[in-house]
């Protein structure tokens, strides 16, 4: 295999894994699959920032912004002042919010929980997807000024 086939092949594997979460989301009638992704974000138990949620989960700041906004109004999330900090809030999952969170996502952990047993060497692979991942950092990273096409 080359590297050309290698990335489409990766890229095919990459939004394909991607696709399971978002038809997941579908299923429970969630209309946008950031939202799954920040109420797993949230359910670990810990509080987040914003700021946090967007650079682990590639998530836009101004969508992540919206939804946040919009769990908050339902009473899904809590937004508290970090200290030292001005303009950035930790979210966290209140009790009706984690009880949302719950109703959608322990099936979730339930099919994820059947998969990782499956699994053989599940460090591995994850370790072969980070060193991929920082690697691939390299493609985001804008063209030095002065740089022409």
């Amino acid at each position: 295999m080359d590297e050309r086939n290698f990335f489409y092949r990766l890229g095919k594997l990459v939004y394909r894994l991607d696709g399971v979460y978002d038809e997941y989301g579908r299923n429970f009638h969630i209309g946008s699959p950031n939202l799954l992704w920040i109420l797993y974000a949230l359910n670990d138990g810990e509080r987040h920032s914003q700021k946090q949620i967007c650079e682990d989960w590639a998530i836009p700041r101004s969508t992540a912004n919206t939804i946040i906004k919009d769990l908050e109004s339902k009473n899904y999330v809590a937004l508290s002042q970090i200290k030292g900090e001005r303009r950035e809030l930790l979210v966290s999952l209140t009790p009706r919010g984690k009880k949302y969170a719950d109703g959608i996502l322990s099936d979730l952990y339930r099919r994820e929980d059947e998969i990782y047993s499956e699994l053989t060497d599940p460090e591995a692979l994850l370790s072969a997807l980070r060193d991929l991942s920082a690697k691939m950092q390299k493609i985001a990273v804008k063209k030095e000024e002065g740089e022409t096409s």
